[in-house]
């Protein structure tokens, strides 16, 4: 999948997380920002329903992806740890985007040159 600028959001495990870690941040905005004030201002609780099963669902995918870097990438506890703090932090996942996104420029130059 091409992004911006030709940049590949699923091309590496990196990249994967990435974008699912961006995904699961923006929900989680819509979930505070939106859903629950439609519910609790709105009298709309089917807004928090469906905001919070798909957030629920990108936290669970993120949190496999996190599980497969400690496993398969051999990535360390920090990392892990870091990440999954974010996901639980308004914005978090937006703050830690720089570094999430130098690790997959990193895998996919790697990739590219061999």
């Amino acid at each position: 999948m091409l992004g911006a600028a030709g940049t590949t959001h699923f091309g590496t495990p990196a990249a994967h997380l990435r974008s699912i870690a961006l995904l699961e941040g923006l929900s989680y905005l819509v979930l505070l920002f939106i859903a629950m004030p439609l519910k609790y201002l709105g009298d709309m609780p089917l807004a928090v329903r469906v905001v919070g099963s798909a957030h629920g669902a990108l936290f669970v995918w993120l949190s496999l992806l996190v599980l497969r870097g400690l496993t398969s990438r051999r990535r360390p506890a920090s990392w892990a740890a870091r990440i999954m703090v974010a996901s639980l932090l308004p914005f978090g996942t937006l703050v830690i985007d720089r570094r999430l996104r130098g690790e997959a420029d990193a895998a996919r130059s790697e990739l590219e040159h061999g």
